[in-house]
């Protein structure tokens, strides 16, 4: 399986990490977050495999994290409810998220880029 991107282009660090696979000619698939969010299925088997919290996938920065109270939603909501929430609009997921349907990776970090490529095998 080939590599995902997740990404919103206004989202400077998915702008990074996209430049940042383009330089080192590493082909994926690039998917708009918002247009086309995971779905809950999706979401699930990106959060288990990633083997981190599943807090981390929720982006507190933006305007609908606090709009929508969900700051004190996910104090008493199970993770069931998180990923039905986090699967009903991207702009709540943190992004970018790439993943190669075994390992993810979510933002930027140049070191862990090169141990995700090398891992993944797909540098061209």
């Amino acid at each position: 399986m080939g590599l995902t991107l997740y990404w919103h282009p206004q989202c400077q660090t998915c702008r990074k990490t996209k430049k940042w696979l383009d330089d080192q000619q590493v082909s994926y698939e690039l998917l708009h977050i918002v247009k086309t969010p995971p779905s809950r299925k999706k979401l699930q088997e990106i959060y288990q495999k990633s083997g981190l919290e599943l807090m981390n996938f929720i982006s507190t920065k933006t305007k609908k994290y606090r709009e929508m109270g969900i700051k004190d939603q996910i104090k008493t909501a199970t993770d069931q409810e998180i990923l039905d929430l986090l699967s009903s609009d991207g702009m709540l997921l943190k992004k970018p998220i790439l993943t190669d349907g075994e390992k993810v990776l979510i933002g930027f970090n140049e070191e862990e880029l090169k141990k995700f490529a090398a891992f993944s095998n797909v540098a061209n």
